[in-house]
């Protein structure tokens, strides 16, 4: 799949380094794409979830700023709950646990139960609310595993 190949090239850029610079419009020529095709593998490969944080600028071909996290760092956290913002989705947020385990950060009994903490079976309120008090609710977890 192309997504799987445009994240392979992008991570094989980083060789030792932390950060690195890429044009959206050079990367999507390169391979023979669309740049909303970059956009979205840089949305959905390259989240601090992930361990990844980027900062894109408008303008002059689409320029991007992709900064590795140290996945133990505070940063790893601080990023990832400001990412998370003032409301979030039970999908988004199951995938947020499921990195945080994937990376050993929570055991698989602490990823349990952020999940059921943070659930629309727990959360019976009205969407836009209870995607609100869920990410409250997600970020407080993640404070507290800071």
């Amino acid at each position: 799949m192309l997504s799987d190949i445009i994240e392979e090239f992008i991570k094989d850029l980083f060789g030792g380094k932390d950060k690195i610079e890429i044009q959206r419009n050079e990367l999507a020529d390169h391979f023979n794409c669309v740049p909303s095709q970059i956009n979205y593998v840089l949305e959905t490969r390259f989240k601090p979830s992930q361990g990844y944080y980027v900062e894109s600028k408008r303008g002059g071909g689409g320029h991007i700023t992709i900064t590795r996290i140290d996945i133990l760092d505070d940063e790893y956290f601080g990023a990832l709950i400001e990412n998370i913002g003032d409301s979030i989705s039970q999908k988004d947020t199951d995938l947020v646990i499921s990195e945080l385990l994937s990376y050993n950060l929570v055991t698989e009994e602490e990823a349990k139960l952020m999940k059921v903490a943070t659930s629309d079976k727990v959360l019976k309120l009205d969407r836009d609310v209870r995607d609100k008090v869920r990410a409250r609710i997600l970020k407080n977890m993640l404070l507290n595993l800071s």
